[in-house]
């Protein structure tokens, strides 16, 4: 008797790891981020996610009735429009118009995933490309960061007019950014590290507390949900690059370990760089693929204009994924063909 075979896009996940359950160990993950956020920015950092969650859900909804599928919320039990909205509102400043935050939901899964045909068949990062489109629509938006509750206990709000209702303080990226070019004072970022890894500085939902985010990516190795492979070249490349420029000039580059607990670098080694449809599948793709992610973010952090580069270069690295799964071909179940 003939056995089915089922043909599916990726992600292909063996033995007991559905799709539900990665995306279900991937919320558990960010849980510890989330609730930081809401310490240091309040009720208004949980509302942002849950517009974003909400929004994302809707939009792939709305994407199957559109497209006819039989079942219209069948799609929607994967949970992986959550995980999309959760990272792409962990990816924003706390500040953000909930209509802005609404229109980036929307633009991340119906442009970022269901144009190519939903889950596994997209070729970009949903939540980067959502947030692509924000800094490309709302600049002034995503660059103004408020401080935390914990510092300025008014709410940190953006009007819509875009005017600033909260005082508003510089990141240790851009800080950094501004000690490349005077050539000095990068030694008052260096002092900023306890408050990276604690949370206690400005920047995105998810990328002022390198602890929760630590313990979220430790949850996911230990689950199995990822592997350690693109969180570990992501780091140490990131941590090379860093510190070539640290060790021409203190003075002008800050420490590495400053650049690996600041801005989005946990957020993407952990939840970002390790989504399983977007990544390679070999080992050694994976590598090359950390290799490439960590040193573009260095590159465009300490060469470029812009103080944060990891948006830019899951993007880029997305866009050659295909390029390296073909160089580094899965070797088939019983050996190398012949050829």
């Amino acid at each position: 008797m003939l056995r089915e075979i089922r043909v599916s896009c990726s992600p292909h996940i063996s033995g007991p790891f559905s799709t539900r359950r990665v995306m279900f160990d991937v919320i558990i993950g960010l849980v510890p981020a989330m609730a930081m956020a809401g310490y240091y920015f309040r009720i208004r950092a949980l509302v942002l996610i849950f517009t974003c969650v909400v929004s994302a859900v809707v939009t792939e909804w709305l994407c199957n009735v559109i497209g006819k599928k039989a079942k219209p919320l069948e799609s929607l039990g994967d949970l992986s429009a959550v995980v999309t909205g959760i990272i792409l509102a962990m990816s924003v400043p706390p500040g953000l118009p909930f209509w802005a935050a609404i229109i980036g939901s929307s633009f991340a899964i119906a442009i970022g995933k269901m144009v190519f045909g939903g889950l596994g068949s997209n070729i970009f990062n949903p939540a980067m490309a959502g947030r692509a489109f924000l800094s490309a629509c709302f600049g002034m938006l995503m660059t103004t960061w408020a401080v935390p509750a914990t510092i300025d206990t008014k709410m940190p709000q953006i009007a819509a007019d875009n005017t600033v209702n909260a005082r508003t303080q510089a990141t240790p990226l851009a800080w950094s950014k501004n000690a490349i070019k005077t050539k000095t004072a990068a030694r008052v970022v260096n002092r900023q590290l306890e408050d990276t890894f604690t949370g206690e500085v400005g920047g995105c939902l998810g990328e002022t507390s390198a602890m929760a985010l630590l313990i979220g990516g430790i949850y996911l190795l230990i689950r199995k949900t990822i592997n350690v492979h693109i969180p570990l070249v992501v780091s140490i490349s990131a941590f090379v690059f860093a510190s070539v420029g640290y060790l021409i000039n203190s003075e002008a580059y800050i420490s590495p370990l400053v650049h690996l607990t600041s801005g989005g670098m946990l957020l993407c080694v952990f939840f970002i760089a390790t989504d399983p449809v977007t990544a390679p599948l070999t080992t050694k793709g994976m590598w090359i693929f950390g290799v490439g992610v960590g040193g573009i973010i260095m590159l465009i952090r300490i060469v470029g204009e812009y103080p944060e580069g990891v948006m830019y270069a899951i993007l880029l690295m997305n866009a050659v994924t295909p390029l390296i799964d073909r160089f580094c071909r899965l070797t088939p179940s019983g050996g190398k063909p012949n050829v």
